[in-house]
Formats: C-alpha cells, structure tokens, sequence
C-alpha cells in the first residue's frame, strides 16, 4: 500500500504548510472532495474481492480519517491565531469619560407601577402577582359573572382553545381581579394587596390597547364600610397628583363582583389644551372625569374565595395604569405607549435615578 503511504506523507506536509483557511479548503476538496483522491480510493473498496475488502479496507479508511483530523486540527489552530491576532488589535479604553447624556430611559408605566405601589405601601398595601394566561372560572365565574351573566359581554376575551382545569376555557385575563380571588383562596383574611399587571382586551383606538395596565386594590377585614373605601382613594390620588385639592365625586354604578359599586370622578380643568386634575367638578371652569371603579366586595366572590361573609367585609377599586400615566404627564395618546418610537420614549421616559419615595415625591420631571 505505498499509494497510501504516499498520500498521508504528502497530504501531512501540504496541510502543515497551508497558511490561510482558504488553502485549507481547498486541501479538502482535493483530498475528501467527491472527485478527491482519498474519496476515488474509497470507490474501489466497491470493486475489491471480500477478502481484499478485508486488508485494505481499514487502511483507506483510515486514511480518510488521518486527513480529516489533520485538517480539523490546522483549521483550529489558524482560527485560535486570528482570534487572537484580533483581540490584539481590538480594544476597549475603559478610562474613557461616560457619554454627555445617559442612554435609554425609564418607560412612563414602569414610573408610575412604581410611584404605584410607594404609594400603597405606605398605606399598608402588599403586591400581589397571578398569570396572565387564566382560567375562566377565576377571571369570570368566581367574581359572580356566570356563563350565562351578561357581564361577559362587556369584555372582549382573547380565548384559547384549551380547555381549562375547572371545565371552562383558558384565556388572556381581561383584568386583574383574579389575582384578588387566588389571593384570598391561599391566604384567607385579613387583606390588603394592589395587584398590578397587563390584562388583554380585543379592543384598539387612541384609548384603548389590545394588552394595557391596570391595578386594582383589595381590602378583607372585619367591620370595613364604604368610608374605608372613601378615605383610602382620597389618600391615593392626593399623593399621586402630589395636590391636596382633589376632589372626588363617587356615583352608584354597577359591576358583578361589587355591591355596591361607585365609580369614582375628580374634578379637573383644561390648562394649555391639557386636562389638569385638582379642585371641584362644579366650579366654574372645571369639570368631573371618571378615574376609578370600585366597590364592596360582592358576598358572592367572598364566599366563592373561601371566606365567610358574614365575618368579612372589604372594598375593591381598580384603574388603568396607563391612563393614569397620560393624565398626570400631559400624552394624548394611549397607542404611542407601545409604538416602541425611542424619540417619544426619550421625550417621555424618565432617568433610572428617578426613584420614587413619599419623602421627596414620588413624580419626577419627564
């Protein structure tokens, strides 16, 4: 076998000696290619007598396999020395000074969950968290609104086709209210959580997203009346608006989980084209704007969450994140929130030291 012999000889000089990756392929071909030398003695083993298959077979086969470590082998050592060659090359200054102006920003919903749930801690508020793909009986039927409620009709449901543990269906949650009845089911009374989060509705206009944010608030505990309720928005929106003369105005309104159920107003006036909240709806020049819904926890949703109704009273409210974001910061459009433009992001978001606290404020200049 001095073919092979000869071969291997010359195929280890010529792949020693290559010096760039292109001379190395094109050893490859020469050699293992489907017209290369090796591969044209791997075509005879087909003609050989099964004896001869049996002595020369190992050898070519090994060959081939001489040839392929070699190239891998020269391959991997021309790549290590470029790399290594262009990390020389390639360098970072790290004395150099930081840039004139920080980049990125604080998205104008991420400031306000914060400013959010400061607020609410203050007053004794934990955070509490659920998935947002849901099962229908927490989104819907605990919080009294049956399959045959018209209430559903209210909300425009992103289904799946799953069928969901409890029987019914799996879908994107349209509101975060079930985070309250799982809440209440693993931790039993008393109570007192904000539940932050993306909901989903099939709904899109300068107002409404398909995915938006909203919080909503609960209460559980003994002796809790509407005055609680009263006092607990009052406390919130002051300290949100950073204003002492908020006014609110509650109107009897209705929703299945609460009753009864007000939807809570402020007043405001149009300052420079842009709504600013603060003093009363009735005075002149101002107006009365819904902000919140809310209400006493329907007896129903207590009792399907576990607890007696007759020991525990509470209140629920809740609002959209992201119009509360619109109306203290001046954005006229809800869209713009998820169009992802970085000259709106930079003109709206805030710096990452922007941490809101009770004692210096929790807004911040946009």
């Amino acid at each position: 076998m001095a073919e092979l012999e000869q071969i291997e000889a010359e195929a280890r000089t010529r792949i020693a000696e290559a010096d760039s990756l292109a001379a190395l392929e094109t050893l490859r071909v020469e050699y293992l290619g489907k017209q290369g030398s090796v591969s044209a003695l791997l075509k005879t083993l087909g003609k050989m007598t099964p004896d001869e298959r049996q002595e020369k077979g190992p050898k070519i086969q090994g060959l081939r396999q001489f040839v392929s470590d070699a190239l891998s082998e020269r391959k991997a050592m021309m790549e290590a020395a470029l790399l290594d060659a262009r990390l020389a090359e390639e360098t970072l200054d790290l004395s150099l000074p930081e840039p004139a102006s920080p980049k990125g920003s604080v998205h104008p919903v991420s400031q306000v969950m914060d400013e959010l749930a400061e607020i609410f801690a203050d007053l004794g508020f934990s955070v509490a968290t659920g998935p947002e793909i849901e099962d229908d009986w927490y989104n819907f039927t605990a919080l009294n609104m049956p399959e045959s409620h018209p209430a559903r009709a209210m909300h425009d449901t992103f289904y799946f086709p799953d069928k969901a543990p409890k029987g019914g269906k799996m879908l994107l949650r349209t509101h975060t209210s079930p985070v309250q009845v799982r809440t209440m089911m693993a931790e039993g009374a008393p109570l007192r959580i904000i539940a932050p989060g993306r909901v989903y509705r099939s709904d899109s206009d300068a107002t409404h997203t398909p995915m938006f944010h909203q919080i909503e608030g609960l209460v559980i505990d003994r002796d809790i009346h509407l005055g609680h309720l009263k006092w607990t928005l009052e406390t919130f929106l002051k300290a949100f608006f950073e204003r002492d003369d908020i006014v609110l105005r509650l109107r009897p309104s209705y929703f299945p989980f609460t009753e009864p159920s007000v939807e809570v107003d402020v007043g405001y006036s149009m300052e420079k084209g842009r709504r600013v909240v603060g003093g009363s709806g009735d005075a002149p020049g101002h107006a009365w704007m819904e902000v919140l819904g809310s209400g006493m926890v329907n007896r129903r949703v207590i009792e399907m969450s576990g607890l007696d109704p007759d020991e525990w009273q509470g209140f629920a409210f809740g609002t959209g994140v992201d119009r509360l974001a619109m109306l203290k910061y001046g954005m006229d459009d809800l869209r713009a929130f998820f169009d992802g433009d970085v000259r709106w992001a930079a003109h709206y978001g805030f710096s990452g030291l922007d941490q809101p606290t009770l004692s210096a404020g929790v807004g911040a200049s946009a």
